[in-house]
């Protein structure tokens, strides 16, 4: 009876799988063209008020996108994943869809990043579309309800069957002008979230390139200093740190090398990218962005990332865990990723060009690995 039920589980989400050509193609040529007519942060905020409304109905958002597979399961720093694609922070930056992601076949998701005070975020434009490029143009800047407001909302919401993650920044606001006052300000959300049992891990976000900070947590002089003050915390969730992208190794291992030393194993490699001459930006697309702020996302920084994981890797061995993440649209990209060294994957810009079926398709490719 056992194996029988087994076989059951699998069939199951073998049948979930057989709508995803059909979920696909409705997304590529009739969702997308349309949801691509209109402005990205109404088209989000939208996505977000849809997402929270279906919370509760798991039947039908799991029965659509959802592979489940035991063999997907994965422990990392002592943490259970139901598999290893997450969802990054940057996209549910206020919890509103936290709930939501478990169904549409996320193994973990990460709410943020939330900040102690609340912020409107970046003055318009904050979010742009590249399709040329695959990239998405950011400049949120931390953009947060403030760490109360979500902790309360994040109180209500059920996260029974999912592994949920809070990533932590400091406010971008003109109080927190110092690097003691940034400090205090990580350290106030820290401890907020500390004894919710919902969360099952924290990711330290010390690379944000949409901030006012005038000297970045990314310097390690700065980092030494966070990582000793969030070790006094004494957490009893793993951390991750969210690593810049355009960093050569020597300031990667330089990083790690602090962290560890504060007993901090994780890392996400990586965020944004800069760097506009990036091979991967199309020269006519990053025209229209000229003279304006914001920094990209998706294929301009999966080399980055990938190298930064592979050398990571062969640098630090078994000491350290590894989140990858950037530029993963397919599950070829995620594989790659996998391979480089990362133990778990995380996106945003994929789904939003392909479509929330991708999680599944790159779930279903690595049950079969």
């Amino acid at each position: 009876m056992k194996n029988c039920g087994k076989k059951e589980k699998r069939n199951s989400s073998s049948f979930n799988m057989l709508f995803t050509p059909l979920i696909s193609a409705s997304y590529h040529y009739l969702l997308k063209p349309i949801l691509f007519l209109f402005d990205p942060e109404k088209v989000h905020d939208l996505l977000t008020f849809t997402g929270e409304m279906m919370e509760k109905d798991d039947w039908l958002v799991g029965g659509l996108f959802r592979f489940q597979s035991k063999k997907l399961h994965k422990t990392v720093l002592g943490v259970h994943f139901d598999n290893s694609v997450g969802l990054a922070a940057g996209f549910d930056y206020n919890g509103h869809m936290a709930q939501v992601m478990h169904s549409v076949g996320f193994g973990f998701n990460t709410v943020g990043t939330v900040t102690a005070h609340a912020y409107e975020g970046n003055s318009y434009p904050r979010l742009g579309r590249l399709p040329k490029s695959k990239s998405l143009m950011v400049n949120k800047g931390f953009k947060s309800g403030g760490a109360v407001e979500v902790a309360a909302r994040l109180d209500a919401k059920d996260f029974s069957r999912s592994t949920l993650g809070i990533s932590v920044g400091s406010s971008n606001i003109p109080e927190v002008d110092t690097v003691e006052k940034a400090i205090a300000d990580y350290l106030f959300t820290f401890k907020l979230f500390a004894n919710k049992s919902y969360v099952k891990y924290f990711e330290l976000n010390i690379s944000c390139p949409n901030t006012k900070m005038p000297t970045p947590f990314s310097h390690p002089t700065n980092f030494k200093k966070l990582t000793a003050s969030v070790q006094k915390l004494h957490l009893k969730q793993p951390i991750f740190v969210k690593m810049p992208n355009e960093i050569s190794f020597a300031q990667c291992d330089e990083l790690i090398q602090i962290a560890l030393d504060h007993g901090i194993k994780g890392f996400v490699f990586s965020n944004l990218v800069k760097d506009r001459t990036n091979p991967k930006l199309d020269p006519e697309e990053i025209k229209a962005w000229e003279g304006m702020k914001g920094n990209f996302s998706g294929a301009p920084t999966f080399a980055n990332s990938n190298k930064l994981i592979a050398h990571a890797r062969k640098k630090f061995g078994g000491h350290i865990a590894i989140i990858g993440t950037g530029g993963i649209f397919s599950p070829k990209e995620a594989k790659i990723k996998l391979d480089a060294g990362a133990d778990l994957v995380q996106l945003i810009t994929g789904m939003i060009f392909e479509g929330p079926q991708l999680i599944g398709e790159i779930n279903k490719e690595l049950s079969h690995s």
